[in-house]
């Protein structure tokens, strides 16, 4: 079986396409091309916190790295902060055969955090293009967005409610054609720039190349 550079393990679908689209902008991510798996584990998020590293550890000899990714919000250890969380977590992962080659992420509160760039691809996505009023002044309107805030306090949410005014079916889907094409600069979060910094540092451009970002 050849070797591949990286197995994740998502809480769910949502996940699962969110990392797909990415991984398939390794420019804009400034990475070399990543050969890899994702699974996703049927009980989610709490299932990955207690038994992510377990999961994995079967993959540690047949991958250069290996991911844990799932939400704080639902995880059953919403009690302890997401650092403290992936601290343990890589400590497992110490242990369990990947030494420092895995890591643990934890987005919080949940991943639609991520979904609340600037960018206008976030409109069309979720169904609000040339509607009236703006998506966020809605969301401002409706309560869901606090004026000064630089996203929605509870997104997940703000996300599915904008979907329903818009008559726009949720699914995985939707997550995927976010991650395909809104600016991954534009996104402040710490768990996304957790992640874009550890696979800059797992899977390194070649610095000959003059490809722009």
């Amino acid at each position: 079986m050849t070797r591949k550079d990286l197995v994740v393990l998502a809480a769910d679908k949502d996940m699962e396409q969110t990392l797909r689209g990415l991984l398939a902008r390794p420019r804009a991510l400034d990475v070399r091309p990543v050969a890899f798996d994702v699974f996703v584990h049927p009980e989610h998020d709490a299932a990955c916190a207690r038994r992510g590293v377990s999961f994995l550890s079967s993959f540690a000899r047949r991958y250069d790295h290996g991911l844990l990714l799932f939400d704080h919000e639902g995880s059953g250890r919403e009690g302890v902060s997401r650092l403290e969380i992936q601290n343990a977590l890589n400590g497992e992962f110490a242990g369990s055969g990947w030494e420092q080659r895995a890591r643990a992420i934890v987005v919080s509160p949940e991943l639609e955090a991520w979904v609340w760039s600037p960018s206008p691809h976030v409109d069309d996505v979720a169904g609000w293009k040339n509607r009236q009023p703006a998506l966020r002044d809605w969301l401002i309107k409706m309560g869901l967005w606090s004026e000064g805030d630089v996203k929605p306090r509870q997104p997940k949410e703000a996300f599915r409610a904008a979907l329903r005014a818009a008559s726009v079916a949720r699914s995985a889907s939707l997550y995927r054609s976010l991650a395909e094409r809104v600016s991954l600069r534009s996104c402040a979060d710490a768990s996304f720039q957790e992640l874009r910094s550890t696979l800059r540092e797992w899977f390194p451009r070649d610095t000959r190349t003059t490809d722009r970002i």
